[in-house]
């Protein structure tokens, strides 16, 4: 049962990171004046999921010994599946987190 609970450590890391890196990159773009923050703020920590499916393409391409193409059909369209669950995972934190930062900063903000 230590593995549920190292995952579970390991997910907790990861919603962390994904935070913390949309939180600066956000608040890079807002000196930049660049308003227009909603989907970079998804997209940022959403390319995770990208990563996941290009080293996904590396491991099959060289660690993996694939006799028949429709195991690399169905190599390919799991790791898809799984590679977009991630994204959705880590851009909804990387949104979320970003929206609380902007609202908290621009909360903070007295206009007289």
């Amino acid at each position: 049962y230590y593995v549920f609970g190292f995952l579970f450590l390991v997910l907790i890391i990861l919603v962390i990171t994904c935070a913390e890196i949309t939180i600066v990159m956000c608040y890079f773009q807002l000196c930049s004046e660049d308003y227009h923050w909603w989907w970079r703020g998804y997209l940022t920590a959403g390319s995770s999921g990208l990563y996941l499916f290009c080293y996904s393409l590396v491991y099959l391409s060289t660690k993996m010994v694939v006799v028949r193409s429709i195991s690399v059909v169905m190599y390919v369209s799991y790791m898809l599946i799984a590679a977009y669950t991630f994204f959705i995972l880590t851009g909804t934190v990387g949104f979320g987190a970003c929206f609380w930062f902007v609202r908290t900063i621009y909360g903070e903000v007295k206009v007289e």
